[in-house]
């Protein structure tokens, strides 16, 4: 097992440069998060039109796959302790492209939802590793260039799906598996020598393991978990509610599921200009009143422009919220850095909890509503207006807190 080292800030140079590194990064969230995870929203339809599995069937696969993430976010930290970060983390995007070839090949429900969840593995354990294995290379001033790339590759990954998954089931739905698969395994490629040879200097960030007390730290787990349910909707059913329950077909609703990719690309890029102008705090409610909206629109099923734009301010806050929070947390804890990266893995966990449990319950309650589409859009949505409320209570009752101080 490698020994991890304390660290004051020094950046350890990587041996081929800290650029590769930053390529693999992107590699990785590309494979685990925007292809395992996203490019089954738009396979959904085209699994029930074949008759692998009915619809609510279907919809119980797409959530296997967020509650392996959550057990890849809890193992990949003790993954990488026994053996070591690189190796973890070259074998996390293998099993990601062999689940792709695994799924070519509907055997029995209990198989394809195994491998779906070992996807979800997969992912879970490389967003956990791979951004910050890289950026511990990378000198502080570009930093903030480099995470922007590796999590860029969500949104590319969701684009990709969108535009490469309906020409590939024109091939058939087995021959889309097995494509999905050769691209895993060519950007697994591509990044298997850019990860660097030593693990990630952590053991500072990990002396402390409970966060201190905190209303508002507290508060910002249960929003920031809000939002992860409030997501379900849009990443699970809009190609299926478009496809299938506005009756437009696959290659329609595929054009929305590009729109959702291209705001996933460019949303850490556009919420960290709108938290650079008014503040992380204000940032968050702002976009949680956004996400409220965008959530709720497709339940009133409206023209195709009010849906694109649905479609693209959800995509982007999907991933933009994410830095939101994050800079939420050190905002909170600007006194105490110490504790800052406990905090962002307990959110991160609750994010992944609360993610699986929303994509279950909601899946349920589309087969027990007989396919309500509307039901889960205005549930999603009153998510982030719970999470708005709690973050404004939140502020009154740390305002309250220090006039009785004063």
């Amino acid at each position: 097992m490698n020994r991890v080292k304390a660290t004051t800030g020094r950046v350890t140079p990587h041996p081929a440069g800290p650029w590769q590194g930053t390529v693999a990064g992107f590699c990785a969230s590309l494979v685990g998060i925007g292809l395992a995870r996203f490019a089954y929203t738009p396979l959904l339809p085209a699994i029930v039109g074949a008759h692998w599995f009915d619809a609510s069937r279907a919809a119980y696969l797409g959530a296997a796959n967020l509650a392996g993430y959550l057990a890849g976010a809890l193992l990949g930290r003790t993954l990488a302790a026994n053996r070591s970060t690189r190796s973890t983390l070259r074998a996390m995007m293998l099993l990601a492209s062999v689940a792709f070839f695994a799924c070519a090949w509907p055997v029995s429900f209990a198989w394809f939802f195994a491998w779906r969840l070992f996807s979800g593995v997969a992912g879970g354990a490389l967003m956990v590793l791979a951004a910050p294995s890289v950026l511990a290379h990378v000198p502080p001033s570009r930093r903030g260039l480099a995470g922007g790339v590796i999590f860029m590759g969500v949104g590319v990954g969701i684009v990709a799906s969108g535009t490469l998954v309906p020409l590939l089931l024109q091939q058939g739905l087995g021959q889309t598996w097995l494509g999905l698969g050769i691209i895993a395994l060519m950007l697994t490629a591509i990044a298997w020598r850019g990860w660097p040879r030593e693990n990630a200097p952590v053991a500072s960030a990990m002396q402390h393991h409970h966060p201190a007390p905190n209303g508002s730290l507290k508060a910002l787990f249960v929003e920031y978990a809000l939002n992860a349910a409030g997501w379900v909707p849009h990443m699970i059913f809009l190609v299926d509610f478009v496809a299938r329950g506005m009756g437009q077909g696959l290659q329609t609703g595929a054009q929305y599921w590009v729109l959702f990719g291209l705001g996933a690309t460019v949303g850490p890029l556009l919420a960290g200009i709108l938290a650079d102008r008014v503040g992380f705090a204000r940032a968050l409610r702002v976009s949680f009143i956004i996400e409220a909206v965008g959530v709720a629109v497709p339940a009133f099923e409206p023209g195709s422009l009010w849906l694109m734009a649905s479609s693209v301010t959800v995509g982007a806050f999907v991933t933009g919220t994410v830095p939101l929070v994050l800079g939420r947390v050190q905002e909170i804890l600007a006194r105490h850095p110490g504790l800052q990266s406990a905090a962002w893995q307990t959110a991160t966990v609750g994010f992944a909890l609360f993610q699986a449990v929303a994509a279950y319950g909601l899946s349920f309650l589309f087969a027990c509503s007989g396919g309500n589409y509307s039901l889960l859009f205005l549930t999603g949505s009153a998510a982030m207006l719970i999470a708005f409320v709690i973050d404004l209570l939140a502020v009154v009752r740390t305002a309250s807190a220090q006039q009785v101080v004063r």
